[in-house]
């Protein structure tokens, strides 16, 4: 089904004043804006959207129906059969361009290899042999590329990447056809910036059940890393709610405690605090879960009272 542009006449013609017989040549001009998607979250699945706007005034014979079919092909960024692509040097991030609001409809074109096609457009001029309107076109870029490196991407649509065409139609939407036809190449840039971004998630050092607090009791936890491909980081762990260093932490039961201390290696000797580049753990961005293990002892000490103890560690991610 076509979908018909809203268009605003010029002008009312005065009563008495004859429409003029001759047949006019169509004439259209189209103006498209940015598709700036702003800072898109790699790390995330949720898929990030933004909108252009397209504008259309035409001029012709009065009461004729003017034809458009607004080919977009893959923009400068390329495309593969699923996506379009903006780039930055050789990183790519991938996008789409829709023609419904819904995002299932891609906006394509009759001259690229793939099956998706343009919306067809339809307008019908004024008495004055005039005619203005809008469309919109809905731009998504998938959530879950957290292989995009950080940079500024871009794509831009000119030249063979945009050609709509015009043309005369009494009733038709055939966009095949190529008698008659007008060609207008607008053009516009699509754009997004990755930022620098690590998300982290952890697991519970929990030291079990055990006895008499004779000797050292180990266990292991873990704090996975996520951050955008070649960001450095640095990993910090707090002292915990009561402790006074990495190696003195506290776990509480009321008023009573057990002291432990948590490392950066098996053995046990690099305590893990937050002073960066002292006692915490570098790494750099690949885009994917990186997982780093915490290693917990609790020494040999005085036993307290039987029960669950329990401390609160702060881990923060520098980058």
């Amino acid at each position: 089904m076509p979908v018909r542009l809203l268009f605003r006449p010029l002008a009312g013609l005065l009563f008495g004043i004859s429409l003029p017989s001759a047949a006019w040549a169509q004439s259209c001009t189209f103006g498209i804006s940015a598709m700036n998607f702003g800072q898109v979250d790699t790390l995330s699945s949720v898929q990030t959207n933004t909108t252009a706007n397209m504008t259309v005034s035409c001029t012709g014979t009065a009461l004729s129906r003017i034809l458009i079919c607004p080919n977009l092909g893959e923009g400068s960024g390329g495309t593969t059969a699923s996506s379009r692509q903006m780039l930055n040097g050789t990183n790519i991030m991938n996008f789409q361009i829709y023609s419904d609001a819904s995002r299932s409809t891609v906006w394509g074109s009759y001259l690229w290899p793939y099956p998706s096609r343009p919306p067809v457009l339809a307008m019908t001029l004024s008495l004055l042999g005039s005619g203005s309107g809008s469309t919109v076109l809905y731009g998504a870029v998938p959530g879950g590329q957290g292989t995009v490196p950080p940079g500024s991407y871009l794509s831009a649509f000119s030249g063979s990447h945009v050609e709509f065409r015009y043309r005369y139609s009494a009733a038709s939407n055939d966009c095949t056809v190529t008698t008659g036809v007008v060609v207008a190449r607008p053009s516009f840039n699509t754009t997004a910036t990755v930022a620098a971004n690590c998300l982290i998630s952890t697991q519970p050092v929990d030291f079990g059940t055990t006895g008499v607090l004779s000797g050292n009791v180990d266990a292991t936890g873990q704090v996975s890393v996520n951050c955008t491909p070649g960001t450095t980081y640095s990993v910090g762990l707090g002292n915990g709610q009561t402790g006074t260093g990495p190696t003195s932490r506290r776990m509480a039961l009321g008023n009573q405690g057990i002291t432990y201390g948590l490392y950066r290696d098996t053995a046990r000797s690099l305590p893990w605090g937050s002073t960066i580049g002292t006692n915490t753990v570098a790494g750099t961005g690949t885009g994917a879960a990186q997982g780093i293990p915490v290693y917990g002892r609790v020494p040999a000490q005085t036993t307290p009272a039987p029960g669950t103890y329990t401390d609160t560690v702060v881990v923060t991610v520098t980058y």
